[in-house]
């Protein structure tokens, strides 16, 4: 389910980010992106929303990601360190599935990325699970 259809969507306050390669809602303590279909999620689509993120939260931000895989769409696994590295704001992510292949994908990821990575089932689960990470828990975000 699209975060807009989502019983969320009119409930969290959010900033809606449209890139050319999906769209992007910037929670309080949190961003969900919905990247478009058969897109490669590359190194310079990752610079491009990281700026965005930086300059919405601030530099020393410390943020859940839900990528909400709706759509089929390849990245490189290894970006999960250098975003960490380079930017360090992803403090945790809930990667919503809704096939084999994209559960398949999101268990590769997890060996990947060296903080916490659950794979959710829905949309709801995710938003849940990021809202209560104690490091975001510092107050109710829906």
């Amino acid at each position: 389910m699209k975060f807009e259809d989502s019983e969320f969507f009119n409930s969290i306050k959010h900033y809606k980010l449209q890139m050319p390669f999906g769209k992007f809602y910037l929670c309080e303590k949190f961003f969900i992106s919905e990247l478009n279909e058969g897109i490669h999620f590359d190194w310079n689509m990752i610079e491009t929303v990281m700026a965005e993120l930086i300059s919405f939260y601030g530099k020393d931000a410390q943020l859940g990601y839900i990528p909400n895989r709706v759509n089929s769409y390849s990245v490189n696994p290894n970006h999960w360190n250098k975003v960490d590295k380079e930017f360090n704001m992803i403090i945790a992510s809930a990667i919503v599935i809704y096939n084999h292949m994209t559960l398949m994908n999101a268990t590769l990821e997890k060996r990947f990325f060296k903080k916490s990575l659950k794979r959710c089932d829905s949309l709801t689960q995710a938003i849940t699970w990021i809202s209560n990470i104690k490091e975001l828990k510092s107050e109710r975000v829906f």
